[in-house]
């Protein structure tokens, strides 16, 4: 059975595509078959993923538009997982899709017809509540929150939370919070301690237990186009996206 994840914050630097890329490596790495959405216009996941978004002859623009299918446009990243490429033709889509019929469903659609090739699908989603993040929601039986253990994350959680359960009650019921995962992670910090408590008391078991430290490695990898598990195996940051990688599979075979 095929899961298929929306990777969404509303706010943005908290680590998304870095989760989207590292988690997407961790998975193939234990021999799934893995789709990488990218739904950001700024092309971030594509690039990270060794493919240059500026040589694209088509994209997942195409896709939502019904030009393209996600066979014809799909490439095959270096660290062994698919990706649904993404440049910034896509942040002309808001505007034509609103013109469409089932404008949000328009990627659920389309990736009907690969579901089968995979055994997760990941959707990276743009930092903002637009018309690709809900594309994304609505094709997704669950999200999973990154989010910095700071002030302003649990105001913008609450903002999220808010939205997933818009989204379920008009577009997609099946829709569930999969899990919340602490990003870029300082366990000197003491504000980062205490914001992580108050996740653990709201949100008990849907925190996962592996938190993402703040990794140099992890910061550099994106910049040679790769996953920090090709880039450096034993950094820190890859070692934890590995253990996420363990842990969600984990929950999923419970």
């Amino acid at each position: 059975m095929t899961r298929i994840i929306a990777i969404t914050n509303q706010k943005g630097g908290v680590g998304k595509t870095t989760t989207a890329i590292n988690l997407a490596a961790s998975l193939a790495a234990t021999q799934r078959r893995v789709l990488l959405v990218d739904l950001d216009p700024q092309g971030n996941a594509t690039m990270g993923s060794g493919i240059d978004k500026r040589a694209l002859d088509a994209t997942v623009y195409q896709v939502l538009l019904g030009e393209k299918t996600v066979a014809d446009v799909r490439q095959r990243a270096q660290a062994g997982y698919d990706v649904l490429p993404a440049n910034r033709e896509l942040a002309g889509a808001e505007v034509e899709l609103i013109e469409i019929e089932q404008r949000e469903t328009r990627l659920k659609d389309a990736l009907a017809a690969v579901t089968a090739d995979y055994d997760f699908i990941l959707i990276d989603c743009p930092p903002a509540l637009n018309l690709l993040t809900v594309n994304g929601l609505t094709a997704a039986q669950a999200v999973m929150i990154p989010m910095q253990c700071e002030y302003y994350a649990l105001e913008g959680l609450s903002d999220l939370v808010g939205t997933i359960k818009r989204v379920r009650a008009h577009l997609n019921p099946a829709l569930e919070i999969e899990g919340l995962l602490r990003t870029m992670y300082d366990p000197r910090n003491t504000l980062a301690q205490q914001v992580s408590a108050q996740l653990l008391q709201h949100f008990g078991d849907k925190v996962y237990r592996t938190v993402i430290p703040r990794n140099v490695r992890l910061a550099e990898a994106p910049s040679h186009g790769l996953p920090a598990l090709e880039f450096d195996r034993s950094s820190k940051g890859a070692q934890a996206y590995l253990a996420l990688a363990g842990e969600m599979l984990n929950r999923a075979s419970t």
